[in-house]
């Protein structure tokens, strides 16, 4: 029987996928967390083998709940979903552990197809993300410089273009003003970008933020 645990923020959106998965793992069981807490409460419980993790998550900090989980539970397929385009996040998720990426937008075969890839142990890269992957390989052209930057730079630079102060940042990732301050250095430093004006506009165009 296979154990599914649902960790997606909204209630009706949560309801959909599981609906979508019971038809295709026949007699699977199922359990739903709200936040980053309540998944990381019910993978210390139950070993689950498939989880669907949101990437904007209450109370997570970016990907930073992918690795814990997988430390929690190191045979569980982790699939994220999120909203944003998949070239600019797949990659770190699938860094961090995770089997598969999705946007929310999927249709339901999609996510029926990816649930049973990474099930049997494969990764799940869509069509357009299996596209622009092998076309970054056989260009040999220069990838973005946000790409360089670690997990966490790079999600202080979301915070920071999406409008939070430091000081809101650091209270958000449980960090010191003075540590978010430091992150911000070295992802101006790494990307070449002098202020959060300038942050701001490279985020927009390179859409890491909406």
């Amino acid at each position: 029987m296979i154990s599914v645990l649902i960790a997606l923020e909204h209630a009706i959106f949560r309801r959909g996928v599981k609906n979508i998965l019971a038809e295709t793992l026949e007699g699977a069981t199922f359990a739903e967390a709200r936040t980053a807490q309540e998944a990381l409460d019910f993978a210390r419980k139950h070993g689950w083998e498939l989880i669907l993790l949101d990437i904007n998550m209450p109370g997570g900090s970016g990907l930073d709940p992918v690795s814990e989980l997988k430390r929690l539970c190191p045979q569980a397929a982790i699939l994220v979903l999120g909203t944003h385009p998949e070239e600019q996040f797949a990659r770190r998720s699938l860094k961090s552990g995770a089997a598969g990426f999705l946007t929310k937008e999927s249709v339901p075969e999609e996510l029926t197809k990816a649930a049973r890839r990474v099930l049997a142990g494969g990764l799940y890269l869509s069509a357009a993300l299996a596209e622009a992957l092998a076309g970054d390989l056989s260009s040999g052209t220069e990838r973005p410089p946000h790409e360089i930057l670690s997990d966490r730079e790079f999600q202080v630079m979301r915070m920071l273009a999406s409008g939070k102060t430091l000081t809101e940042i650091a209270k958000d990732l449980s960090l010191s003003v003075k540590t978010v301050s430091t992150y911000r250095s070295r992802l101006l430093s790494k990307t070449g970008l002098k202020n959060n004006s300038e942050l701001i506009r490279y985020a927009f165009q390179h859409q890491l933020v909406k």
